[in-house]
């Protein structure tokens, strides 16, 4: 039998808050058996762009990431993000270790090549994920905190976007963890009526995401993140949950993606 291992990813405006970030800290450490975090710091990183004069350019929600922003994601999510997470666990007594995928050569990838005409500079698409390097870390009761880091075979820093980091690393580590994967945000999961934020709906398979993307319940933003879950699952992860920040380890809270 596998051994059950628990990813989550958190991002957005949670940890721009201390309030909303304190409480996800807490509902992590909560979580028993083998653990693993992986973050964003987009909000974070066009704050400290725009404080050194550099402009910060969106295409379809990617960052442009040139030499300059480069630099920039690199300090605040493999420096500043990451190493607050760290010591927040830390205070928990959680042993937490911050990385990025060069470190361990954990998570390789390739530079995208322009789409439609346009070139995301330097952003990375992944290739590979280190499962046995993964392995050696949580064996030894580590709990990894992964920055939207990783490196070409060149030896290139590369952007990479934080959900897609979390699915590749769960289908990496499917073939031998029970991986549950985890996405958190300010909503209480996938709702029904997006003004109502009592209105989860606690399953969705296939079918139901296919009714529901044709009924307009669900748009936008949610149907990449659910249909990122659905190639999660045909890789072998036994199952994702879409759930709010504070309640990743409350039982039977949010949207579970079969």
């Amino acid at each position: 039998m596998k051994q059950p291992l628990n990813i989550v990813k958190v991002g957005g405006a949670i940890l721009e808050d201390p309030v909303s970030l304190r409480a996800f800290i807490d509902a992590f450490a909560g979580i028993e058996g083998a653990k693993l975090l992986i973050h964003g710091g987009g909000r974070s990183a066009t704050k400290f762009a725009t404080r050194l004069g550099i402009e910060t350019t969106m295409v379809n929600g990617r960052r442009i990431t040139d030499d300059a922003m480069l630099e920039v994601v690199t300090m605040v999510y493999g420096g500043d993000v990451n190493r607050k997470l760290v010591a927040s666990l830390q205070a928990l007594g959680c042993n937490a270790i911050g990385l990025t995928g060069a470190d361990m050569n954990l998570v390789t990838s390739r530079r995208r090549p322009p789409v439609n005409g346009i070139d995301y500079g330097n952003v990375g698409d992944v290739v590979s994920v280190n499962a046995s390097g993964f392995k050696d870390l949580l064996s030894i009761g580590a709990i990894p905190v992964i920055a939207p880091l990783t490196h070409d075979k060149a030896g290139h820093l590369l952007n990479t976007n934080a959900d897609t980091m979390a699915g590749e690393i769960a289908s990496g580590l499917a073939g031998i963890f029970d991986v549950t994967l985890t996405f958190c945000f300010e909503k209480n999961g996938v709702l029904s009526d997006p003004d109502n934020d009592d209105s989860v709906i606690p399953l969705i398979d296939r079918n139901l995401f296919a009714s529901l993307r044709e009924e307009k319940v669900v748009e936008g933003g949610m149907i990449p993140k659910l249909e990122n879950a659905f190639a999660a699952i045909d890789r072998g992860v036994r199952q994702v949950k879409i759930i709010h920040y504070s309640r990743i380890s409350t039982p039977g809270a949010g949207t579970t993606i079969v």
